[in-house]
């Protein structure tokens, strides 16, 4: 088996599940850019009677990097970011999602990219990177890492950008896409439309070439929310593609932009099972094959 780069700051967990993915770089740092500390949950957040504290769900401001060890980065790099839900966390996530094996196993030359939102709590707010320009200086921090690394170039600038999340991640990643000042190419959600709903579609409607992939489910609450959306895309003239999951297949994902996916599945299903990460990133148009 390949050796694999594991930063001193990977935990235990993490750790054990990396030593299983052959080929991969990943790596765990810190940044300033993330979601937390943020004024916003400076005193905790109550939800459903239960207080989530300062200490253990709005301090980390931790970041994982997942690079294929022969990743060709000279000019430009492409990043695939990934936001948890509710009730998780960057290192949870990894594992119960299998994210790193599914990224490798797409055998995209990309980097995957999981920056800690709010920790272990049933909670959407996305801190500081709901604020102009802080989804930019996260992107600066990746790549400053992956350059002292040298697993990009010295000259290397970013590429494609991705945007995927589930279920809560639907707020950060609207309000990135309003704020973060970065051009984002393509966005994935996970049973994740629950609202922020015009964001999306400003941004659809921003750039012809943009391609947004909505996958939902009867369990997840996103039944109206999506059907609103809908409604509004066919108001404006947009082309949309709705599909059965079970028909869904690359050749489909390649040729079509805005791509409206019902699963029958459970909402924490759809990620890995079947593995729909893989699927979504191997048939992007915005991400190359390693050679």
């Amino acid at each position: 088996m390949k050796k694999i780069f594991l930063s001193v700051l990977c935990f235990a967990l993490l750790a054990k599940h990396c030593i299983a993915q052959e080929g991969l770089h990943i790596l765990k740092i810190a940044s300033s850019n993330t979601s937390f500390p943020d004024t916003g949950r400076m005193n905790g957040h109550m939800y459903d009677g239960n207080f989530y504290d300062l200490a253990h769900h709005y301090m980390d401001s931790s970041v994982i990097l997942v690079a294929p060890q022969i990743l060709k980065a000279k000019k430009h790099v492409d990043l695939i970011f990934w936001f948890h839900g509710w009730n998780n966390n960057i290192d949870s996530a990894i594992v119960k999602y299998k994210l790193s094996r599914q990224f490798a196993d797409s055998k995209v030359n990309a980097v995957l990219v999981l920056a800690e939102t709010a920790k272990n709590a049933p909670d959407s707010y996305g801190g500081k990177l709901e604020q102009p320009d802080v989804f930019k200086n996260l992107l600066k921090d990746v790549l400053t890492t992956l350059r002292k690394q040298k697993m990009i170039s010295a000259e290397c600038e970013y590429g494609n950008i991705i945007l995927a999340g589930h279920s809560g991640a639907y707020r950060v990643m609207a309000n990135i896409l309003q704020n973060g000042n970065v051009p984002v190419k393509q966005v994935v959600l996970f049973d994740a439309l629950y609202t922020e709903t015009d964001k999306f579609l400003n941004w659809i409607q921003a750039d012809t070439s943009n391609r947004f992939i909505n996958l939902y489910t009867n369990y997840g609450g996103t039944d109206d929310e999506t059907k609103v959306m809908l409604n509004k895309l066919y108001a404006l003239h947009i082309n949309v593609d709705t599909i059965e999951e079970k028909d869904v297949a690359g050749s489909f994902l390649r040729a079509n932009k805005i791509v409206f996916i019902h699963s029958l599945n459970k909402h924490d299903y759809i990620i890995n099972d079947p593995d729909n990460l893989k699927l979504f990133i191997e048939n992007s148009p915005f991400l190359k094959r390693l050679q």
